[in-house]
């Protein structure tokens, strides 16, 4: 079996050497298991809570995947599987379903943490209906007090209800940071009947300031492992912004050109991939222009790049390429087309997109949304592009 990337320690696993966790339910006769601290998981994700102990499969000669395994300290039965590396518990049916990581990474400034709480509340809500799927939080690590869905129903509950914005991500110093585990099951056709998939999706917000060294891009284990990347870069810092719209006074301080934020990724991906100069890098990059309410008024009415994709529950190629296509125009009207060379030059598959996780600029100043609440504008195309990439979905050429 391929190896896929475990969504919550970024290691490349066997999904046919999983191991399994304890239910912490005796069998008769039997001590139940206590949980305890397990010191790997803890040094390889950050989980500071008691875990249930895991154990290895069972050897066996039959060529069958074993689902269901004995706990060999107190007998129970489980069919829980946890990461070989990591041993944290991992989705039901990861090993059988599609499971793309997908990274998340961009310069301080540039809005990562509000574009990864608006875009995991549009897939719970206009996505899921869009698709027909069922999409949910997945694993242990997301619920509970200080969990991630608890970290993320707090910042929900800032931007959507209370209509303000909140502070920048806290560096990961010791490179660990606990991920936004998704799963995503919709119907398919297949043969002439309905067929269910489910994948697991992985998202990391790392914090801008771990992107201003290549030590601390190098550090991030993710982004090596990684199936796709979304790169939101700020356009506030593109060449030329500055002489066509208004840049908030904070976003001129401790700046980080975008172009050098793409030139650490790209270091860590050729060395880490052991890429050569004469290749180009293979993994897929969404490049994502963030806070690009802030050109509304420069574009104008009906400017192609204001046009949202059509509905329907497939990517749109077609409209994703024109996009790609008055993005460069753009860059290049800025100045700023040395993004452009840079990736021409080093990645084999890159597409832009310009997003705004508000729909409308914000107070910066009193860190307040616009009056009129959250409205996303095309926050989903660029993790779309990916999963049709993938095929987790359709795309469409119409």
């Amino acid at each position: 079996m391929s190896k896929v990337a475990c969504p919550y320690c970024y290691h490349r696993i066997d999904g046919s050497k999983l191991r399994f966790q304890c239910t912490g339910r005796a069998s008769p006769g039997r001590d139940r298991c206590k949980r305890t601290l397990d010191e790997v998981r803890q040094r390889l994700t950050g989980y500071n809570s008691d875990s249930l102990p895991t154990f290895p499969p069972p050897e066996t000669r039959n060529p069958l995947p074993v689902r269901t395994a004995p706990c060999p300290d107190c007998g129970t039965s489980t069919g829980i599987r946890a990461c070989p590396v990591c041993h944290t518990p991992l989705p039901a049916n990861f090993a059988e379903s599609r499971s793309p990581l997908i990274g998340m990474v961009g310069g301080k400034s540039a809005g990562k943490t509000v574009y990864t709480t608006v875009l995991a509340h549009e897939l719970r809500n206009n996505i899921r209906r869009r698709f027909a799927a069922d999409i949910w939080f997945a694993g242990d690590q997301q619920g509970g007090s200080g969990s991630v869905s608890d970290w993320l129903a707090g910042y929900e509950q800032a931007l959507f209800s209370d209509r303000r914005l909140f502070e920048s991500t806290a560096s990961s110093a010791d490179g660990l940071k606990v991920p936004l585990v998704l799963q995503w099951r919709q119907p398919r056709r297949s043969l002439g009947r309905e067929v269910h998939s489910t994948t697991t999706l992985s998202f990391y917000d790392a914090a801008g300031e771990d992107m201003t060294t290549q030590e601390f891009v190098n550090a991030q284990a993710y982004l090596t492992s990684a199936d796709g990347l979304i790169v939101l870069l700020d356009p506030f810092q593109l060449k030329g912004s500055l002489d066509r719209i208004t840049v908030p006074g904070r976003s001129r301080q401790d700046a980080d050109p975008p172009i050098n934020v793409l030139t650490r990724i790209t270091e860590l991906l050729r060395s880490s991939g052991g890429v050569s100069a004469r290749r180009k890098i293979t993994t897929p990059i969404a490049v994502v222009f963030s806070k690009f309410d802030a050109f509304f008024p420069m574009l104008g009415d009906g400017h192609p790049l204001l046009r949202p994709a059509p509905a329907g529950p497939r990517y749109d190629e077609a409209h994703g390429r024109d996009t790609d296509e008055h993005l460069r125009a753009f860059l290049t009207d800025l100045g700023a087309d040395d993004i452009d060379a840079h990736l021409r030059s080093h990645y084999k598959k890159f597409r832009y997109f310009p997003v705004s996780s508000l729909g409308a600029e914000p107070d910066y100043d009193e860190g307040r949304v616009d009056p009129g609440g959250v409205r996303p504008f095309r926050v989903d195309e660029p993790l779309l592009w990916l999963l049709g990439l993938f095929k987790v979905i359709d795309r469409s050429a119409s």
